[in-house]
């Protein structure tokens, strides 16, 4: 990579599934270095969710390299996700006006029910398309499009998962890897959160720490885009070749819907 012979700093690749992440060194000096991340981190900054960035810099081949503190720290652990810190930080990021106008200035993507639906449907291989469960799911889920529309859509991060969330050695909580960033029913993040981490009998609580008053239209939308998270992945899957994944998003799906016929009686 031509930054690391113009400049000095040796680049060392650090996880994640781009591979585009590096810690930079030289000298004493240790940062965080991405390739082409999205313009939309220099508001994530601004506002403390992520870790402060350094500079930005278009280097030899074209890229745009960003640097940010390095920080110490570690990722959640999987019941830290429960922790209202969490609820409070997500909250956070879905009510930011600031937030919301940047993204949509840097052309941040609005991503509606009728979207996922169709991008689910979209070149969906046979077997999927004609599998009892998931067609009766998607059906569903078509018919109920039209009232999730009337949400006003906010910054939703899109990949919530605990991987994401960093924990300074100071204590201090950052939410990373915004290159999933859109604006969208802030329902979206809640369900990958609540399904992922959170007992149901724990989501009022839970949901109470983010803000939310808790209403059957909430746990209506976060049971839809559940469902439609699940679908989405299980097509991912099947287009991997990964079976053993997929057929754990389609027990997924099928407890979805158990809590579904739950909610209703």
């Amino acid at each position: 990579m031509n930054f690391e012979i113009d400049s000095g700093w040796k680049l060392h690749p650090v996880g994640g599934d781009t591979g585009q992440a590096y810690m930079g060194t030289r000298a004493e000096e240790k940062l965080f270095l991405k390739r082409n991340s999205s313009p939309f981190l220099a508001a994530l900054s601004v506002e403390g969710i992520t870790p402060r960035l350094v500079w930005t810099k278009r280097i030899g081949n074209g890229d745009v390299l960003t640097a940010q503190e390095w920080l110490n720290g570690r990722t959640l652990k999987s019941e830290e996700m429960v922790s209202p810190e969490v609820a409070q930080l997500l909250s956070r990021i879905h009510t930011s006006e600031p937030l919301r106008s940047m993204l949509s200035r840097v052309g941040g993507k609005e991503i509606t029910p009728q979207i996922l639906l169709n991008n689910y449907k979209n070149k969906l291989p046979s077997d999927l398309l004609n599998h009892p469960l998931l067609t009766s799911i998607f059906d569903k889920l078509t018919a109920e499009a039209a009232t999730m529309n009337l949400v006003t859509p906010r910054v939703c991060h899109g990949d919530i998962y605990q991987k994401n969330w960093l924990l300074s050695d100071k204590d201090r909580l950052y939410l990373v890897d915004w290159d999933s960033a859109m604006l969208a029913d802030p329902a979206m993040d809640l369900s990958m959160l609540l399904f992922q981490y959170v007992q149901r009998e724990n989501w009022k609580d839970w949901l109470e720490h983010y803000g939310a008053v808790v209403t059957d239209e909430l746990i209506e939308r976060i049971l839809w885009y559940a469902s439609m998270n699940y679908l989405t992945q299980t097509k991912r899957h099947h287009h991997e070749s990964r079976f053993y994944e997929m057929n754990k998003d389609i027990l997924k799906l099928q407890t979805i819907h158990s809590v579904i016929q739950d909610e209703r009686e």
